[in-house]
């Protein structure tokens, strides 16, 4: 939203309804990541992990109303922002705490301590880095570090076993050196894929996008856990590729000369 936009509504007496659409969303997905620690506490582990499903879901809605409903503001970032610390970043963390960590008493505190950190540091970069507009547009494909969602998901691979026919038995110390390497892949300077472009697809792949996304639909409804489970390993297997892509473009944006380096600034100022 425009600054000067922005002004008016602050000053004004009445503000356009829409406004509340995208934030009463950020807040219902607030109210499911902390009704998701709740749950953990009582041991109703698959309420919890349905919560911060619930939590992502709505993640991935509240901003897409915005821009549909062209209210995107100020506030509505940093409410979103907050919302995510504590559903990927508190939450995970004592849920991982709740079934796992507390076998470790203080240590296993610290190392869940440790995963909510890097997440809120995560998301102090990447609030930074959107005040700052990044000029380059090939830069805008990718993450630093993991997403708050993604490092969510990750942090919760070996919890879903707990829901398979066959339960898979992590010992404790395993879990613990697992959140400190997902906590550090977060708060890391490692690219990853952004994953916006999934958001278009070309009109001649249409169908062949709705096959797709049925195909997944159905695994996710008849083996939710393990589609889960496989969706992790496979984004964890996209980031050699995520850093060789990125390595590629700064080598050809190093080969530029400083005029066509400008020409390029000004295209991804234009694009915005």
């Amino acid at each position: 939203m425009p600054f000067n936009k922005s002004k008016k509504l602050l000053r004004s007496k009445h503000i356009p309804a829409k406004y509340l659409i995208p934030n009463a969303i950020t807040l219902l997905a607030l109210g499911a990541g902390l009704t998701a620690i709740r749950m953990a506490y009582e041991q109703r582990f698959e309420l919890t992990i349905y919560a911060i499903i619930f939590a992502a879901v709505l993640d991935g809605l509240d901003g897409r109303a915005a821009r549909l409903l062209k209210a995107s503001s100020k506030f509505g970032a940093e409410l979103d922002s907050l919302a995510d610390f504590v559903n990927f970043g508190v939450a995970p963390a004592l849920i991982v705490y709740f079934w796992s960590l507390k076998d470790f008493k203080s240590l296993g505190w610290i190392v869940a301590l440790t995963y909510a950190i890097c997440i809120c540091l995560r998301l102090a970069r990447f609030n930074v880095e959107t005040e700052q507009e990044i000029a380059i547009p090939w830069r805008k494909k990718f993450f630093q570090g993991t997403p708050a969602p993604a490092s969510a998901a990750l942090l919760l691979m070996p919890f879903y076993t707990r829901f398979l026919e066959v339960e898979v038995i992590f010992p404790s110390y395993v879990i613990m050196g697992y959140t400190v390497i997902i906590s550090l892949l977060a708060a890391s300077s490692i690219p990853t894929f952004s994953f916006k472009d999934l958001g278009y697809i070309p009109r001649q792949r249409v169908r062949a996008g709705l096959v797709v996304i049925i195909l997944v639909a159905s695994m996710i409804a008849t083996y939710t856990w393990e589609s889960f489970i496989a969706c992790g390993f496979i984004y964890l297997a996209t980031i050699p590729f995520s850093i060789y892509r990125f390595s590629k473009y700064e080598k050809n944006e190093i080969k530029l000369t400083p005029e066509e380096q400008l020409i390029l600034v000004a295209h991804g100022q234009s694009d915005e």
